[in-house]
């Protein structure tokens, strides 16, 4: 009874408004199934590191700790990971067979650049401001792996704003569509003119893909390189077992680690400031900028071009895979219930995944070289 005293003494408001934060994403994990996987580890985990204690550092939290420290803070392991999951969940196919989707895919990266610009401009530091701008691309593992390369002191934050908002896809997205496009460009039907994509060309893409980011954003190889990996595992033909084995167990289990891992940086003293409610805001506002940004270019090719393009397929270019390509169908047929527009989203969402990638190292080495850790 003592010991049990003494732990009720170390309660504070901000441990009990973080398990309140627990307790949402866990009921949106469960009784909304948004990433669920991701999102009740985190709840869960955020419950967890807010536990009262009599000495910090010990016990669950110091085990949790320890979990960020090789997987996330040392060498960015369980992003790395998980990319190798992805990679062999991506069919690229549909992207082969149009490869002009890349355009929206490089499109909806807007937001990153325009939100890095305007948190400059708020008084942040130039490596914490392209940490923050990286949330937009809704890309988890990116949004960690730039954060943790650049040194930001707000790696908690961004984190839990980065994986959030993958989450919310469903929520966020069709209102913005909606304000960006008429009935009308809703309902344009694209006609999926799919061809046979040779199983050479399916295995030298990741190679070849990985061999231009070198030279082109050599910060982004181990991003890029682990995600072609995985999708070469799927496309060889000879690594079926594996490539069930990456897709399902390997990508599970790395998400589940990694969304209770996140939690070491959900601690009330260090969460519950200002500074996490706006890098939030600013996330949000780079998500935003990135599905304007898909759309808009789609409208302006739509002035020059003949065959008339849907603009909600440039939505799906962020990297929320497979997220944001089924909210751009779902909406197609909301609007007309013949308007099948999938293959031409997930198209441009894979494109997204690998522009979002490219663009985490075009600012990593950008911003290295402002702030002189080249």
């Amino acid at each position: 009874m003592e010991v049990l005293y003494s732990n009720f003494q170390y309660i504070t408001w901000q441990s009990v408004v973080m398990w309140i934060i627990g307790g949402i994403l866990i009921y949106l994990a469960i009784k909304k199934e948004m990433e669920p996987t991701l999102l009740l580890p985190m709840g869960f985990g955020a419950i967890l590191v807010n536990l009262p204690v009599a000495v910090e550092g010990t016990g669950v939290q110091h085990v949790i700790d320890t979990l960020f420290s090789i997987g996330i803070e040392g060498a960015e392991l369980f992003p790395l990971l998980l990319f190798i999951g992805i990679g062999a969940m991506i069919d690229f196919e549909p992207l082969l067979t149009n490869p002009k989707l890349m355009i929206f895919g490089a499109a909806a990266q807007f937001g990153i650049f325009f939100t890095l610009a305007a948190t400059s401009l708020l008084g942040f530091e130039l490596a914490d401001a392209a940490s923050i701008a990286i949330i937009g691309a809704a890309d988890g593992p990116t949004s960690i792996y730039v954060a943790t390369q650049l040194g930001s002191q707000y790696l908690g934050a961004i984190m839990v704003a980065a994986y959030s908002y993958m989450a919310l896809v469903p929520l966020v997205q069709p209102p913005i569509i909606k304000l960006c496009t008429t009935r009308a460009e809703r309902q344009i039907k694209m006609v999926y003119k799919g061809k046979p994509v040779s199983k050479t060309t399916k295995i030298l893409f990741p190679i070849v893909v990985t061999m231009l980011v070198a030279f082109v954003a050599p910060d982004a190889v181990a991003l890029i390189g682990f995600l072609m990996f995985g999708n070469l595992i799927r496309e060889c033909g000879v690594l079926n077992s594996l490539s069930e084995s990456a897709q399902h167990e390997l990508a599970n289990l790395i998400t589940i680690l990694l969304g209770i891992t996140i939690a070491s940086q959900m601690k009330a003293a260090e969460f519950l400031q200002l500074e996490t409610l706006i890098i939030i805001g600013l996330g949000l506002v780079a998500f935003v900028f990135d599905t304007f940004g898909g759309i808009m270019v789609a409208k302006i090719m739509n002035i020059f071009s003949k065959e008339k393009i849907n603009p909600m397929i440039g939505a799906a270019g962020i990297s929320a895979f497979p997220m944001s390509a089924r909210v751009v169908h779902k909406m197609g047929l909301a609007e007309d219930n013949q308007n099948f527009l999938l293959m031409h989203s997930i198209g441009v969402n894979v494109s997204g995944q690998i522009a979002s990638v490219i663009a985490g190292g075009l600012i990593l080495a950008l911003v290295k070289a402002a702030i002189g850790l080249v």
